[in-house]
């Protein structure tokens, strides 16, 4: 039994229909409300909430494989009872930051989470991702209000990654040999600046889509009603405000783990059109 938390989220929904459509035998999603998850037929959907570890039990039975992003609740308590329950392999979603930008406080707590794992007992695989195409849904409201899109770092190039192929990275290492012990940096096929990414989103729609390059301190007061005031510098560094190789190398780990190439943010745009109009 592999069980995929965050079932509906970008990573764990492209991952569950990966699973399904690979026949990887039998799969439990997790979900806050299951009556509402609206998950692949086949999938099972059970209900938990990270905040009450205890309430994990029934979705840990049987459970050998389980798939996590970092940081949804008490880690060390989630990593705990899978361990009771029989988990064996862990794939962890951590971040490029671990690498990049280890002094940054979400950086260290998620260092810290995949040294949980690492001395759980279990097996492991870390995955690392960059910044994910998904996050230009920011945008989404200004977009379809016919408002110019407005961003800092207009031409730093981070090599955001579509969120499918976290997922099938993922899927790769729940379901074939090789990859327990190993930690991926991931990220896209190539560097997208905010600008470019704003022109991919205009092209996906049909539409032309202003675009500001703005300041950080205006883009931190925006940030800070995203995220809060505590990690929006984080955030905003790694956004491009404190770049560095490792943040903007582009990396061929996508290929070589699934065999096929990287997604381009092109085609996130053009799957998610709809949320632009």
């Amino acid at each position: 039994m592999i069980l995929v938390t965050g079932a509906t989220g970008n990573i764990g929904s492209a991952l569950l229909r990966e699973l399904r459509a690979r026949g990887a035998g039998p799969l439990r999603g997790l979900t806050r409300d299951a009556s509402r998850a609206a998950l692949p037929a086949g999938v099972e959907a059970v209900e938990a909430d990270f905040a009450v570890p205890g309430s994990l039990e029934p979705a840990l039975a049987g459970v050998r494989s389980l798939f996590l992003p970092s940081r949804v609740g008490p880690d060390a308590d989630i990593l705990a009872a899978a361990r009771r329950a029989g988990v064996e392999h862990v794939v962890l979603v951590s971040s490029i930051t671990v690498r990049s930008h280890p002094h940054l406080g979400p950086a260290a707590e998620n260092l810290a989470v995949e040294r949980l794992l690492k001395d759980s007992g279990m097996a492991w695989t870390i995955l690392r991702p960059t910044q994910f195409a998904s996050n230009a849904l920011l945008w989404a409201a200004s977009v379809r209000a016919g408002e110019a899109v407005r961003a800092p770092f207009a031409d730093t190039g981070l090599p955001t990654i579509h969120p499918a192929d976290i997922a099938s990275v993922a899927r790769v290492a729940l379901t074939e040999p090789g990859h327990r012990g190993r930690a991926y940096a991931l990220t896209g096929p190539e560097a997208m600046p905010a600008r470019q990414q704003v022109a991919a989103v205009a092209a996906a729609i049909g539409c032309a889509v202003p675009f500001t390059e703005i300041g950080r301190q205006e883009a931190r007061t925006w940030m800070a009603g995203v995220v809060g005031e505590e990690d929006a510098d984080a955030v905003l560094d790694v956004m491009g405000g404190d770049a560095n190789e490792e943040l903007l190398a582009v990396r061929d780990t996508v290929t070589q783990v699934t065999g096929a190439p990287g997604r381009t943010f092109q085609q996130w745009a053009e799957e998610n059109a709809d949320a632009f109009r």
